[in-house]
């Protein structure tokens, strides 16, 4: 018999179904620290039946199944399968390949499996018992255990010793045998005490039956009795029932009645709330219209502001043009008189040009002279000309600013008519306003007495159907009470 393959999936660092094949003779398992080599010692520890968590290197047996990395999640179950090849008949079954799998999930429930079968951990145990193999045989150790073994006491090295001389085996049969003779023992002085128990037992019956006998006698006299007791109650109970039942129609009657009465006034009662909130969300409408009538009302004083204040620079820049006009006028008037002035002389030259044309022949010096003045003048006139036209074109342009300033005077007077008289829509809106929501305040106010005045009238209906509701159910509990009794003398007539 050797080990031949061992298949784990999700057992502590195996997250992978990893296969590991046994051949015959001697195989190492050779690889760095941290690598797993621990975990496969572990893990045939773990299937062979191993309950100890602390040889196991955990907390507890949860602790098994692989928790998970950054790349892989955990896993719910871990699963160990142990395959040995039963060749020479060491192991009492009749295959020759033997195949034991356990499994453990998240949830704590654990499984045991021998060639694929659902089986006990007891059946694993008596399989390998006296062969060697198990979760405390010699088969499994790992180096601190070498340890361990040579310094324990000699009775802990005995079992070991046992285990491989197979004397185990022989030693759990005794002990079992042993168990089962105290179990015999213990129930043989069980039947003991019953059988003195049932004894006692007989013996009181013996005494209950004759006094069963007097009973029996007792009671068929005290039955006839009880007999026309019944009939004489049970037509005294028909009568009252008869009338409880006359009181129960004429109470429901009533009940129908309140509850109509009630009825009406719960749809009055809504139909006076669906009022209240309509007036209600009329009521913040036109609050919310008063709000923005406000703010346009602001805003239109604001613009008003602003408005007068522009009209009062345009007017102090009309007066500044008006006077800068009437200066220019003057200047203008100075101007042609000079022009005028000018145009006489002028006049005057040419009529001395004229009569003096001998004495220009004559006297060469006096017409140059005179010709350098009539230059001069001629240059005077031309700079007044000039001074002419720049004056009438500045008499134009101030006439267009001027024209101009008109017109955006006119432009807002025309915004001012037209933000007053907004005003004036506003403030009448308003007053409209205000009006409605005194009169929704006043009908409010009657809707909210109404309401009150309904609330009070149903509260005394709920009380006087409260009332009419007790006294229903006790009258009910009564006719409880009374069927109760005229079954129980239904039942004695029929006994």
């Amino acid at each position: 018999m050797f080990l031949s393959k061992l298949e784990i999936f999700g057992f502590k660092s195996f997250a992978n179904k990893t296969v590991i094949n046994f051949n015959r003779g001697i195989t190492g398992i050779v690889g760095p620290n941290g690598c797993g080599k621990t975990n496969i010692v572990d893990a045939i520890r773990w299937v062979l039946g191993e309950q100890k968590t602390t040889t196991l290197r955990s907390d507890k047996m949860e602790n098994v199944i692989f928790n998970g990395t950054r790349e892989k999640k955990p896993m719910g179950m871990a699963e160990v399968s142990l395959t040995l090849v039963n060749d020479k008949g060491v192991l009492p079954t009749e295959y020759s390949e033997v195949t034991i799998t356990r499994r453990i999930f998240r949830s704590g429930e654990s499984e045991y499996l021998l060639n694929k079968n659902i089986c006990r951990l007891k059946d694993i145990t008596n399989l390998f018992m006296d062969t060697g193999i198990g979760a405390n045989a010699y088969s499994v150790i790992e180096l601190k255990m070498v340890e361990t073994i040579l310094s324990s006491r000699t009775e802990e090295r005995r079992k070991m010793f046992e285990e491989a001389a197979g004397v185990n085996k022989y030693k759990l049969r005794r002990r079992l045998s042993l168990k089962k003779l105290e179990d015999v023992k213990s129930d043989l002085t069980r039947v003991n005490d019953i059988v003195s128990e049932v004894e006692k037992t007989v013996r009181s019956l013996e005494r209950q039956a004759k006094r069963a006998d007097q009973y029996t006698q007792i009671q068929s006299v005290l039955r006839d009795k009880e007999i026309d007791l019944a009939e004489r109650e049970y037509a005294q109970l028909s009568m009252r029932k008869q009338t409880l039942l006359n009181d129960i129609s004429e109470f429901i009657g009533k009940k129908d009645t309140i509850d109509l009465d009630i009825r009406k006034i719960e749809n009055e009662l809504i139909h006076y709330r669906n009022e209240i909130n309509k007036i209600d969300s009329e009521l913040q409408g036109k609050r919310a219209e008063i709000a923005l009538n406000t703010d346009q009302l602001h805003s239109t004083q604001k613009n008003i502001s602003v408005s007068e204040e522009r009209l009062k620079s345009l007017l102090s820049n009309h007066d500044r043009l008006q006077r800068e006009i009437s200066e220019l006028q003057t200047q203008l008037d100075e101007t042609i008189i000079l022009i005028e002035d000018g145009n006489e002389e002028l006049i005057q030259l040419a009529q001395k040009q004229e009569s003096k044309v001998e004495e220009i022949a004559q006297n060469e010096q006096t017409l140059s002279g005179n010709r350098e003045q009539l230059e001069q003048k001629r240059g005077e006139l031309k700079q007044l000309n000039q001074d002419k036209f720049a004056l009438m074109r500045l008499i134009s342009e101030k006439e267009n600013n001027t024209s101009g300033i008109r017109k955006e005077l006119a432009a807002h007077n025309l915004n001012i008519e037209k933000h007053n008289q907004k005003i004036q829509n506003i403030t009448n809106k308003i007053a409209k306003t205000v009006g409605f929501i005194e009169e929704l305040n006043i009908e409010k106010t009657g809707t909210e007495k109404k309401l009150k005045e309904a609330g009070l009238l149903i509260a005394l209906r709920e009380k006087e159907k409260e009332e009419l509701e007790q006294e229903l159910n006790s009258l009910k509990q009564k006719e409880v009470e009374e069927k109760t009794l005229l079954a129980g003398l239904k039942e004695k007539i029929e006994f």
